[in-house]
């Protein structure tokens, strides 16, 4: 995708998957913190660059910094994440959950294209696995980007063909 969207979805709530993710992120920390979600409903807001460095003296004694950064990683690259973050409206906040400053547009479009990449897999990329499992001599040497376009094209080759058979 090349362009940013121009209209919003806004506002992006949290379900019930966004809730379990924020709860062990909050259950890590001394306290919990107000940028996420509590209750199913609730928006999705996007991090303030450099959040996680305020998150961290939060941290309960005896729990690893690894740790953390994981449960912070399955939230913020969540699908539900990306898409609240693509939004035209889009806004970081603090950890306390105030608005800062809005999105640039590189990062508005960064979160579109990894939102759209996350909705693409989640509705067909593994479901049919053998079709897009290119063959071994078509990629040698092909570069990932490459090796998906193919994987992406035979696919639609292979769907004609049993299409048109029928």
């Amino acid at each position: 995708m090349t362009k940013p969207w121009t209209v919003s979805r806004s506002p992006i709530v949290a379900s019930e998957i966004d809730i379990q993710k924020a709860d062990a992120i909050n259950a890590l920390l001394v306290r919990p913190i107000g940028i996420l979600p509590a209750r199913p409903g609730d928006l999705i807001r996007p991090f303030a660059i450099g959040l996680f460095e305020e998150i961290r003296p939060l941290l309960e004694p005896g729990v690893g910094i690894t740790t953390l950064r994981r449960a912070v990683a399955a939230f913020v690259h969540s699908k539900r994440y990306y898409f609240a973050s693509a939004q035209p409206d889009s806004v970081r906040h603090d950890l306390d959950g105030r608005p800062l400053e809005a999105l640039n547009e590189d990062d508005r479009m960064t979160a579109q294209n990894r939102f759209l990449g996350l909705k693409q897999k989640a509705t067909g990329g593994e479901r049919n696995s053998e079709l897009s499992s290119p063959s071994p001599t078509s990629t040698a040497g092909a570069t990932k980007a490459e090796q998906i376009r193919t994987s992406l094209l035979g696919r639609g080759k292979m769907q004609q063909t049993s299409s048109t058979a029928s």
